[in-house]
């Protein structure tokens, strides 16, 4: 067996990345990884805008300036304010040439055709320069970054319709166990509902990888190996959950080998999913994932998260990792590192119930995972632990 961080390390470093690119409307990128550069071609803003509703003035010694323009947003006037002289502005107006300085509306007494300032005012208040987001020719946002509705708005701003960007892997979800069953169908003795598929396809659409497809097979070897090769000739990335310990009916790991597959690594001293395994076909990635429910997920925002991130060729693999207080004591069953459901609460963090590998439903409540290292013993509260931040929490 290997450590955490000798499997992670594996995982990055084998992992395949993508040298396809596409072409996409901008509004449909959401959650694509930047191919190239984006620069910006315009100054952002594209002129002096006006921070606020008031009046733009060109500044005088005294308090009164004689009021001879109106300018709203969206107006292309440029008038000439002579020395003493104020222009009415809106908000996100273009602020004349000639004005050094908006004065926001509360704070004047307006006196027919002229306005008495209440205070004074420094030159250039309110006033937002051209550029002060971004010059033209600069880089806006830089290749491998993963776009978020913020990086869509602020491209919009800039004109940008189009980017190029990487592609997404297919991704191939085989689920296996003699004893499990489809929703709707009814239970026999010794049956469960089969629940991984929905829960990997659930969080990889959450994640923008719609590209998947989902088998379910029996506990055979010869129909393991068929859907297994299947499998990895069509697809970029195969997640296999179940089968791959070493009891009479796990069938995967022997399947891997005879279809020529790459082993990486077996096992990991970790709880849950010590039985994770990690190969490579050529370029494909194949993951075998314990069949517990809460112990694929885990490995699957440890492991497979950055695989998919390292595909698309992301500069941030890994999900955020961030040290924080523990808010009650917790003590530590067993010695191997761990990945506990947690919940970040304010400053601090809490580690759930219902741990068991088994035991899907406190990642409804959980927003992290707790990693404490191996041989941890009783955790006190306040003690500093690393949470590794979840997505859509």
């Amino acid at each position: 067996m290997i450590d955490t961080a000798t499997a992670l390390e594996l995982v990055t470093i084998h992992g395949s990345t993508s040298t396809i690119e596409q072409e996409m409307e901008l509004e449909n990128a959401l959650d694509y990884v930047l191919a190239k550069d984006v620069t910006s071609e315009i100054d952002m803003s594209p002129f002096r805008q006006s921070a606020m509703d008031g009046y733009a003035l060109h500044l005088n010694d005294g308090v009164t300036y004689s009021l001879v323009e109106e300018i709203k947003a969206g107006d292309d006037t440029n008038p000439t304010l002579q020395k003493g002289q104020a222009a009415r502005i809106f908000t996100g107006a273009p602020v004349p040439n000639t004005a050094n300085a908006v004065v926001m509306q509360e704070k004047v007494r307006v006196n027919g055709e002229e306005i008495i300032l209440n205070e004074p005012i420094d030159q250039g208040a309110n006033i937002r320069p051209q550029g002060e987001q971004i010059r033209a020719g600069a880089i806006a946002i830089t290749k491998g970054t993963t776009l978020k509705g913020t990086h869509i708005g602020f491209l919009a701003s800039l004109g940008v319709t189009k980017v190029s960007v990487c592609t997404k892997p297919s991704i191939s979800i085989v689920v296996t166990g003699n004893e499990l069953v489809d929703s709707g169908e009814k239970l026999a003795y010794g049956q469960i509902y089969q629940s991984n598929g929905y829960m990997l396809t659930a969080v990889l659409k959450e994640l923008g990888y719609a590209n998947t497809s989902v088998v379910t097979i029996k506990d055979n070897f010869q129909h393991t190996k068929t859907v297994l090769k299947s499998s990895l000739a069509s697809h970029d990335i195969v997640l296999v959950t179940g089968g791959i310990s070493v009891g009479d009916y796990d069938f995967v790991g022997k399947a891997f080998a005879e279809i020529g597959v790459k082993e990486i690594f077996y096992k990991v001293k970790q709880k849950p999913g010590k039985p994770l395994y990690y190969g490579k076909k050529g370029d494909t990635s194949i993951f075998g994932l314990p069949g517990n429910p809460a112990a694929a997920l885990s490995c699957f925002y440890v492991y497979v998260y950055p695989l998919l991130k390292k595909w698309e060729g992301a500069e941030q693999l890994s999900l955020p990792r961030i040290s924080l207080p523990l808010l009650a004591d917790y003590t530590v069953k067993g010695t191997q590192a761990q990945f506990l459901k947690a919940r970040i609460q304010g400053a601090g963090v809490t580690i759930l119930g219902g741990q068991s590998s088994a035991m899907v439903k406190a990642f409804g409540d959980a927003n992290a995972l707790v990693y404490l290292p191996q041989n941890s013993a009783e955790i006190k509260k306040g003690q500093m632990v690393e949470a590794i931040l979840l997505p859509f929490k």
